[in-house]
């Protein structure tokens, strides 16, 4: 079990340290360009080909899309109360706690641990993620929806192009399915080492408190991704990926919003620090109990 551990922590670790050591040593790094490669060119092509391609059943993508909705509804219903109690900013802290980073780290530890089909089902939580972030998520932060910011996320289309294939039993031409698997295999190690040079350039403003809201956002995340699971009546890699998706730690979009906003943005970096560097901690521990 050891090795199996280590073989799914260590690709993600070190391909992490790249990015980070990388804008360390102050090397040249275009986060824009990659970025946007990876979110209109690889993500769309990783999630049509692993959706078309790794026989997963409709009642299977049905019950994880769903089950996405609801833990994100549960997290909005936990956290609204308890950020008010502590007299915290809901515009800067409801994103940075619901929105996970079930990108960059889920969908690599959910092939990693899981295989196709569970980065299939990750892409589908993440899909559900990418669509409540970029809805309910910037009118939290902006104080008003933007539907247009949604539209433009090329991942959606390419969701439902897949989707059609999926629920008509049919497989896209050959020739798409190899394009989008080359232009999705540099996904990947692009959002890994996107992380570690996104957790290299933040820093930590206040400790205690980010420390909190991380412990917060990762306990909460795998309380609810448990109790939906059970829910749900889910079990092998469903369980498993659902749970894994929810534990994850708080995305640097959330950075990226209360940058743009003016909500915070030194303290949501702490919170991406702290939590990041609480779950690579702590994955040794989830990846035991969900494998």
């Amino acid at each position: 079990m050891l090795t199996e551990l280590i073989n799914v922590i260590a690709p993600v670790f070190v391909c992490a340290a790249i990015g980070f050591i990388w804008k360390r040593q102050g090397r040249p790094f275009d986060i824009d360009l990659i970025s946007t490669i990876a979110v209109y060119i690889g993500t769309p092509c990783l999630a049509f080909y692993t959706l078309t391609s790794a026989n997963l059943d409709p009642d299977s993508f049905n019950i994880m899309a769903l089950a996405a909705v609801v833990t994100m509804v549960a997290f909005v219903v936990l956290y609204v109360p308890i950020l008010k109690i502590a007299g915290l900013s809901q515009r800067a802290f409801l994103p940075a706690l619901t929105f996970a980073n079930v990108g960059n780290m889920g969908l690599p530890l959910s092939l990693l641990a899981f295989g196709e089909q569970g980065l299939a089902l990750a892409v589908t939580y993440y899909a559900v993620n990418v669509v409540i972030m970029f809805s309910f998520g910037i009118a939290v932060a902006a104080g008003a929806a933007n539907w247009r910011a949604l539209l433009r996320i090329p991942v959606i289309y390419a969701i439902a192009a897949a989707v059609v294939f999926l629920y008509t039993g049919t497989q896209p031409p050959v020739w798409i399915s190899n394009t989008t698997r080359i232009l999705g295999e540099l996904t990947i190690p692009l959002m890994l080492i996107l992380l570690g040079v996104s957790l290299a350039g933040l820093g930590v403003q206040s400790l205690s408190r980010s420390a909190i809201l991380s412990i917060l956002r990762l306990v909460s995340g795998f309380a609810v991704g448990w109790a939906t699971a059970e829910i749900f009546g889910m079990e092998g890699v469903v369980k498993g990926v659902l749970i894994l998706q929810c534990t994850m730690p708080v995305a640097v979009f959330n950075y990226l919003f209360a940058l743009q906003y003016g909500n915070q943005p030194e303290d949501v970096a702490g919170t991406v620090v702290i939590s990041s560097v609480l779950s690579f901690m702590t994955l040794p521990l989830l990846l035991f109990y969900i494998m």
